[in-house]
């Protein structure tokens, strides 16, 4: 795919938030955002579990999307909205009057490949762009079973001046999820947006 290509699809993809996803933010200045967030189980139960918190789940697989409207639906949820984006794309373009108080990712794809981790999403630049569109205190909670990707990603915020792992920090909900099941162990972390910590969590 060229550049020019790329370039017009991501136009494209912002011209469609901006008409479609971006109005039903209007009156909600805290969001909490699950990336990946497949079939809308675990955002599902999260946002009626916090009825107070606007949630926004993001995947890029329409069928992925529909199935979780469907449960939401089904679950008379109206604090939470499903939208096909791209993580990167969706947080740079995030209105300003829009914080993003708790970020999930859960089981993300690990990219195991050495020549493919640039594609990982936890990485320095997307850890600026998050740090842009959060204020001192919001969380990034991350859960794989890829041990190498958890270190990868744990060694990332570490690095990083804005993020640092709150190790007294309790996982904010726990329900298992299609992914979860099917691992022999996986391994948390919750990374709060400030300038202080150090640790990690370990199951």
């Amino acid at each position: 795919m060229s550049l020019a290509v790329y370039n017009s699809i991501l136009e494209q993809r912002l011209a469609e938030l901006n008409a479609d996803f971006f109005p039903l933010l209007k009156g909600h200045s805290q969001l909490t955002l699950e990336i990946g967030c497949g079939h809308g189980h675990f955002l599902t139960a999260y946002a009626e579990a916090h009825p107070k918190e606007f949630c926004v789940g993001i995947d890029l697989i329409p069928d992925r999307l529909q199935r979780a409207e469907r449960k939401t639906t089904r679950a008379g949820r109206t604090n939470v909205v499903w939208v096909q984006a791209e993580a990167g794309l969706l947080v740079e373009a995030l209105p300003h009057d829009c914080l993003l108080n708790r970020i999930l990712v859960l089981f993300p794809d690990p990219w195991p490949k050495r020549r493919h981790w640039k594609n990982r999403l936890i990485q320095t630049a997307f850890l600026d762009a998050l740090a842009a569109r959060t204020a001192i205190g919001a969380q990034l909670c991350f859960r794989t079973d890829h041990a190498p990707y958890f270190f990868y990603a744990l060694d990332a915020i570490r690095s990083h001046a804005l993020w640092s792992i709150d190790a007294a920090a309790a996982w904010p909900f726990e329900i298992a999820t299609v992914f979860q099941n099917r691992a022999e162990s996986y391994q948390s972390l919750i990374a709060v947006r400030s300038q202080q910590g150090a640790s990690v969590q370990n199951k």
